[in-house]
């Protein structure tokens, strides 16, 4: 919305949905196109009207049954229009007739928030209802680009929680008549996650600096995820590994943030798809197919 949205549109949404007054959700996985999302099958028709018609499923939407409003991705197909076959998105509000929005259930991770199944059953929407600076697929992945800086951090708080966690434990559990603390092998494990935790925090600061210069390039976001999720599922199963059994109870933080840990790795892009980026960029070759 901030970046394509037009200016009533802006004027409309931007500040409810930044206050939380409005949850909002981004909707461009599908069923069957999840990495190969720009390959997505649902459908934007223009109605003899005027208006837009959409048809289609989604899928792993984060606030898509939450009743506020949702940015859905979809296909023109306008045979003879320019736009017929580009990839453009659309502001939905969830309330609207023919959207069914699903909590998926039985997760392990991510449990804080709903993800959804949506369903788009010849949906009707306004002509102003896309956003006007969505042209094609680039404008989307420009959107996954900034969401992957997001993920980068969200790896440094888990892993931070996950250190500080052992690090406690650590201090506390006692065993062979000392605490953990004082056996070599735990002050070795401890050290190694500082080390990988600080690589972590210096990659998310130099992030930073970069957005702020509005020097941040692309395949920079995805080397800070594929960087940062990583180590962060090391520190995880390192921080778990050290509470021994007490490291699967929930009390102890450590066991869910490694399961959130999971999610984070392959949301926004899997650590294959970082890594084709990344070799992309490094080679000029694209290996993508």
């Amino acid at each position: 919305l901030a970046l394509f949205g037009s200016d009533e549109q802006q004027r409309q949404w931007l500040r409810p949905i930044a206050r939380g007054e409005v949850p909002a959700a981004f909707a461009l996985t599908e069923p069957d196109h999840g990495s190969d999302s720009v390959s997505l099958e649902t459908t934007a028709r223009r109605g003899s009207d005027g208006e837009w018609v959409l048809r289609g499923t989604k899928k792993w939407i984060g606030n898509g049954a939450s009743g506020g409003v949702t940015f859905v991705w979809a296909r023109v197909d306008d045979e003879g229009a320019d736009d017929h076959g580009s990839v453009r998105c659309f502001l939905v509000e969830q309330s609207v007739p023919g959207y069914t929005g699903t909590v998926i259930t039985g997760k392990g991770s991510l449990r804080g928030i709903h993800q959804a199944h949506i369903t788009l059953d010849d949906v009707r929407l306004p002509a102003d209802a896309v956003l006007p600076g969505t042209r094609s697929f680039r404008d989307a992945s420009t959107v996954l680009y900034s969401t992957r800086s997001g993920v980068a951090w969200s790896a440094l708080g888990h892993a931070t929680a996950c250190y500080e966690a052992a690090l406690q434990y650590a201090t506390q559990r006692t065993q062979f008549g000392k605490p953990l603390a004082r056996f070599q092998m735990v002050q070795e494990r401890l050290a190694q996650m500082l080390e990988e935790l600080t690589g972590m925090q210096l990659y998310c600061r130099h992030l930073a600096d970069l957005e702020a210069s509005g020097g941040l390039r692309p395949t920079q976001a995805s080397l800070a995820k594929y960087h940062n999720t990583r180590a962060a599922r090391r520190i995880a199963a390192t921080a778990r590994d050290l509470l021994g059994g007490n490291g699967i109870l929930l009390e102890n933080g450590v066991i869910q943030h490694m399961a959130d840990i999971e999610a984070i790795h392959t949301y926004e892009g899997t650590e294959s798809v970082q890594a084709l980026l990344i070799g992309r960029d490094i080679t000029g070759v694209s290996a993508f197919a």
